[in-house]
C-alpha cells in the first residue's frame, strides 16, 4: 500500500467524520447482532476487474475480521456493462444469490454514450432494479454507489457523467437509500493535479489495485459501520 493513497484515504476520513456520528447500515447491524449476511456487489469493471476486486476483497475481509466470518459477499459485477444488462440479468446475478444487502454501481458506464442510455433510461433501469430486489426481499438492504472521474478518451465518452452520477444521489436521497460517494475523493485528488490522478488510476478509468484498497475500501466500510457521512 502506497503512503499516499492511505494518507489521502485517511484526511478525507477525518475530515468528513469531524465529531459526528452517523447511522451504521442494516448490513452491518446484522453482523453485529451475529447474523450471517450475502452482500451482492453489482455493476461495471469498477467493481469486476483487477481495482474492482480488490476493493471488494478489502471490504469483505476487514468486515469478515471484525465480524466472525459472518459475511459472505458475492461480486456479480461485469466489465463494460451497464444498468440495462443490469436488469437483464437481474434473476441470475442478485436475486438468486438471496442477499441481505445489494451494492449497485453503473452510472460510469450508463454515461458512456456508446451505449445509449439516457439519464431517465438509467433511473428507470436503477428503480426497477431497486423495485426487483425488494419484491424478492423487502428487508434487503439497497446501498448505491458513485465511483471515480473517467479521463482523456474515456472522459470525451461520458462527457454527462456528472448528471448519471447526480442521479445516484437523487434516487438515494428520494428513497432513503445509503449512498456511498467516491466522487469527493478522486476530485480531490486530481485537484491536485493529474500526474498524481493517473498514478492511482492509470489508465484514466480504472483504479489500481493499492489505490482501490487504500481509497475506495476504507470509505466503503467507514459508511457501511456508520462512521462518516
Amino acid at each position: 500500500m502506497k503512503p499516499t493513497f492511505f494518507k489521502i484515504a485517511l484526511l478525507v476520513m477525518v475530515m468528513l467524520a469531524g465529531n459526528a456520528v452517523f447511522a451504521q447500515s442494516k448490513l452491518v447491524k446484522n453482523l453485529a447482532i451475529g447474523k450471517p449476511q450475502v452482500l451482492v456487489t453489482y455493476g461495471t469493471s469498477l467493481t469486476a476487474a483487477v481495482g474492482g476486486k480488490a476493493w471488494v476483497y478489502s471490504v469483505d475481509s476487514a468486515l469478515n475480521k471484525k465480524y466472525n466470518g459472518l459475511l459472505k459477499t458475492v461480486n456479480s459485477a461485469k466489465s463494460a456493462m451497464w444498468s440495462t444488462w443490469g436488469v437483464q440479468h437481474l434473476e441470475d446475478s442478485v436475486i438468486k444469490k438471496h442477499p441481505d444487502a445489494v451494492l449497485i454501481e453503473f452510472g460510469m458506464n450508463d454515461a458512456f454514450t456508446a451505449y445509449n442510455t439516457s439519464v431517465e433510461l438509467a433511473k428507470l433501469n436503477l428503480n426497477y432494479m431497486i423495485d426487483r430486489i425488494k419484491l424478492d426481499n423487502p428487508d434487503c438492504e439497497i446501498i448505491l454507489q458513485i465511483m471515480d472521474i473517467a479521463l482523456d478518451g474515456h472522459g470525451t465518452a461520458r462527457p454527462d457523467l456528472l448528471k448519471y452520477y447526480q442521479l445516484y444521489r437523487d434516487v438515494a436521497k428520494s428513497r432513503h437509500l445509503l449512498l456511498i460517494d467516491h466522487y469527493p475523493h478522486w476530485k480531490a485528488l486530481l485537484d491536485k493535479g493529474k500526474d498524481a490522478y493517473l498514478k492511482a488510476v492509470p489508465d484514466g478509468l480504472h483504479p489500481g489495485v493499492e489505490a482501490s484498497k487504500s481509497m475506495i475500501a476504507p470509505y466503503v466500510v467507514a459508511r457501511l459501520e456508520g462512521e462518516v457521512k
